[in-house]
């Protein structure tokens, strides 16, 4: 979910009390109200998430906070992140209690959706949102990660994308935050931290609904030790890891040997870097590269892919 950053019941609220509180009508550039239906089956699904404790904001269509900004026009500086005490401060705004909620709903009748901020308590929420477009496999990115550093993947709450992708939901720890991040563990997984939020299962979006996977659990699982140590950046001048410790060797060359078409260079690419940051780009240099052409790679594209992986900035 730039950094963005849900568990409700996965079917329609019914029962609404009638007289749904509404603010002034949008202006003539305000996006067009949606279906009173939609608008109201949202806000009951963020109230139900509330009533388990997570902070929501109301969302447009495209998935983007819903109430305009209050400094447009007139950006604040610094930053204002709600200090101002007004709302449409976007993830800022997020609260569970629900006159808040009714007022941002109230406020933005063109919401179809809402967003649960990540990083707050009590739940601390972070959220692994695994892609599928553009070839990226990255469920099977995940499964080998896991396997790599020998940590399981528990079941726990899963919602559905309209793409056909998922939102694994795990809880973590006060801190250290988890940051949000966009592939940087693998091609197609992005990561909803501290100061990001996720789509909350029941919102409908311009590509279709979000829902939550049948028999999946409602209570996310907490996040097991080792994928929190991939998902949080090391302490400066942290120690290189002991001769002979376990690393991801196999599971990389693995990963760029099994590339579909579209996602072979991103997948060499990521995988080279993680050799960078592990201290085995030469030991797995030649197998990398091996791996890709056996994905229809050339060499030469290969080997320029591996040493453009040795040229990134701010490779460790």
């Amino acid at each position: 979910m730039g950094t963005h950053r849900s568990t409700a019941a996965g079917s329609p609220h019914t029962g609404l009390p009638p007289g749904l509180p509404t603010g002034p009508g949008p202006s003539r550039h305000a996006p067009p109200r949606p279906h009173p239906d939609a608008h109201s089956a949202a806000l009951a699904h963020a109230l139900q998430a509330a009533e388990r404790g997570y902070a929501v904001i109301p969302l447009t269509r495209t998935k983007h906070p819903a109430v305009r900004s209050p400094h447009r026009g007139h950006p604040a500086q610094p930053p204002c992140h709600g200090a101002c005490g007004r709302i449409g401060h976007g993830v800022h705004d997020a609260s569970p209690d629900p006159l808040d909620i009714r007022r941002m709903f109230a406020a933005a009748p063109w919401a179809t959706g809402y967003g649960i901020a990540c990083g707050l308590p009590p739940h601390h929420l972070i959220g692994i949102d695994l892609d599928t477009k553009n070839g990226a496999d990255a469920l099977t990115a995940l499964r080998l990660l896991a396997e790599a550093h020998h940590f399981p993947l528990p079941p726990t709450v899963t919602v559905r994308t309209p793409s056909g992708g998922r939102h694994l939901w795990f809880t973590g720890p006060p801190s250290p935050p988890v940051p949000n991040s966009v592939g940087r563990l693998a091609p197609g997984i992005d990561i909803r931290g501290t100061g990001g939020y996720l789509v909350g299962p029941g919102s409908l979006t311009a590509r279709g609904r979000y829902v939550l996977a049948t028999g999946a659990p409602l209570v996310p699982a907490p996040a097991p030790h080792a994928l929190l140590a991939l998902l949080t950046p090391p302490p400066p001048h942290h120690e290189a890891p002991p001769a002979g410790s376990p690393h991801p060797a196999s599971a990389l060359v693995r990963f760029v040997r099994t590339s579909p078409q579209g996602q072979r260079n991103a997948r060499l690419f990521w995988a080279a870097c993680r050799a960078h940051e592990a201290g085995l780009a030469q030991e797995l240099a030649a197998r990398l590269i091996e791996a890709a052409c056996h994905t229809g790679l050339s060499e030469q594209e290969a080997r320029a892919t591996v040493a453009s992986a040795g040229r990134r900035p701010g490779r460790q």
